[in-house]
């Protein structure tokens, strides 16, 4: 399970560190309160002073140990509310009814780069994560990145994380927010800094082409079908901001926000109803489309890389 993976940034090995030692001190004090309970038994007819027992049972005790406890904490998760250092790649993030947008800014063009339901970033170097929600309260967490920050309808929270290696890693929404709470994921993929510059300038590009015939149908069936009302495709379809901005959909890992992978077969069948997959889903059905043009939105969709 992801949640059992080594901590993968500096914030998430914090929190594991000061975890282990919460855990190692709670186990510490149940072994002496045991033992303590063990001496009791066995030697029960002797008289001990009640005020000893309060004085160092009930207050030194605690003190002692919840001081240390509080003190540990204070130091090692001193790096979760510090400013990040350098230049922090700055990402924002929100979260809607059931799906994740990403937006990052091309310094190039002064534009916002749109994608949805997954997060690229460069292996060691600062992330400033802007968090914001634009319907209910929804929850980013990553277990093996960092922890849980809400996204709260009206404000934007502030979350840093600096990743350390590379892979991919899943995050969930951590607060129930309605029917489809269970299938809102969003996977993150921590690349090599040259990797993730290559991967943001072919973000940044407009949507490829529609090469052959059957790709122009394709092209030709999104936007005659309404597609464009709810969804962006740079080059072809600037307006639609109701859903997932799907000018580059054919390169990312999943669709559906995690539902199932990404493939030609799979853009068909969520095209075609997408309530089988994710019962509740706001997308509404196309299964009125005659097969040979669902085939040809799927293979355009597919091909938007």
């Amino acid at each position: 399970m992801d949640w059992l993976r080594a901590p993968a940034s500096v914030e998430a090995r914090a929190l594991a560190d000061l975890g282990w030692v919460l855990v190692a001190g709670a186990a510490t004090v149940f072994v002496l309160v045991m033992a303590l309970l063990a001496l009791g038994l066995r030697a029960r007819r002797r008289a001990v002073p009640t005020a000893w027992w309060v004085l160092g049972g009930g207050i030194a005790f605690p003190v002692v140990v919840l001081s240390a406890l509080l003190g540990h904490a204070v130091m090692r998760t001193a790096v979760l509310s510090a400013a990040p250092a350098g230049a922090p790649l700055v990402v924002g993030i929100t979260g809607h009814l059931w799906w994740w947008e990403v937006r990052y800014h091309d310094a190039a063009s002064g534009r916002w780069i749109a994608l949805a339901n997954e997060l690229h970033l460069p292996a060691g170097r600062p992330v400033q994560l802007g968090l914001a929600s634009a319907d209910v309260i929804h929850s980013f967490w990553v277990p093996t990145l960092g922890g849980k920050m809400d996204l709260v309808p009206g404000r934007v929270n502030r979350l840093v994380i600096t990743p350390q290696r590379e892979g991919v890693h899943r995050g969930v929404c951590a607060e129930f927010c309605g029917t489809q709470h269970g299938r809102m994921a969003l996977h993150i993929v921590v690349q090599s800094p040259a990797d993730f510059e290559r991967w943001l300038a072919a973000q940044a590009a407009p949507a490829a082409a529609a090469g052959d015939a059957l790709l122009q149908r394709g092209r030709a069936a999104f936007l005659a079908h309404g597609c464009a009302g709810c969804h962006a495709v740079r080059g072809v379809a600037e307006g639609g901001a109701l859903g997932p901005d799907l000018t580059h959909v054919g390169s990312r890992l999943h669709v559906g926000a995690g539902t199932v992978p990404t493939g030609r077969d799979a853009l068909a069948r969520w095209i075609a109803d997408p309530h089988v997959l994710k019962p509740g889903a706001r997308m509404p059905a196309f299964g009125h489309l005659d097969p040979a043009t669902l085939d040809a939105l799927a293979a355009y969709l597919a091909h938007l890389r």
